[in-house]
């Protein structure tokens, strides 16, 4: 865990504090000059099911081969108990309109994706992800491992954050003043001072989440495949 060192801003009052990332790796230490009693996790996770190997994004999928995918992970959910992750016709839509919202937020915030759509993460730890499947594994990252100028973060799930949902006839999420916003690295601590984490518990039934307003983690998206793969190798 690393203390933030960072001013408590009222709800609505942007960051003042917030750089451009730069090519190289930022000493994650480096953001962390004054002790204060906020704890941030100094690693991310990405969790998959224990049947599937990590990091497989439905983008990357081939447009004629993601509705026999769809398909196929619908009938896992229907099928065996446990499997509590969502999916439906609208899903690739929804997620590709938001990884391209995402990815123009985090350009314009200074970012360098090496990927047209990210590898997924959350901050710390997450109990809600993994009671979403029946056996999880999970891939945890350093966040001195992560290159500034390939990581953005939104609060919460990215899907709540771009705010895209009604486009698909999902509810909308109660607006928040850090919706459709791509942070940086460098942003963190100023966002958790300001909006804490939310409270990590899993849910006593996933049966109605996608429906519910979704305040569960703080995601990180990782836009390079380096450190993924690197971090696959080492554990």
């Amino acid at each position: 865990m690393r203390k933030c060192g960072c001013v408590l801003l009222a709800p609505g009052v942007e960051m003042t504090t917030r750089k451009h990332a730069s090519t190289q790796s930022r000493a994650w230490a480096t953001l962390f000059s004054i002790e204060v009693a906020m704890d941030i996790p100094d690693f991310i996770t990405h969790y998959h099911p224990a049947q599937d190997p990590p990091f497989r994004n439905l983008s990357d999928v081939p447009e004629q081969d993601r509705g026999a995918v769809i398909s196929m992970l619908v009938e896992r959910r229907r099928k065996l108990p446990g499997f509590h992750r969502v999916f439906g016709v609208k899903y690739i839509p929804m997620r590709l309109a938001t990884e391209e919202k995402l990815r123009s937020l985090f350009v314009a915030a200074g970012g360098r994706p090496q990927r047209l759509a990210p590898h997924y993460f959350v901050l710390g730890a997450s109990k809600w992800f993994e009671g979403l499947y029946p056996s999880t594994r999970k891939v945890v990252i350093p966040l001195a491992d992560l290159d500034a100028a390939t990581t953005s973060i939104t609060f919460p799930d990215s899907f709540a954050a771009m705010r895209l949902g009604p486009d698909y006839g999902v509810p909308p999420e109660p607006l928040r003043p850090y919706h459709e916003q791509a942070f940086l690295l460098s942003d963190l601590p100023d966002l958790v001072a300001s909006y804490g984490i939310p409270a990590d518990e899993p849910d006593a039934d996933y049966s109605n989440y996608a429906k519910e307003v979704f305040e569960k983690y703080i995601e990180v998206q990782v836009w390079d495949d380096a450190p993924v793969m690197k971090s696959v190798l080492e554990q």
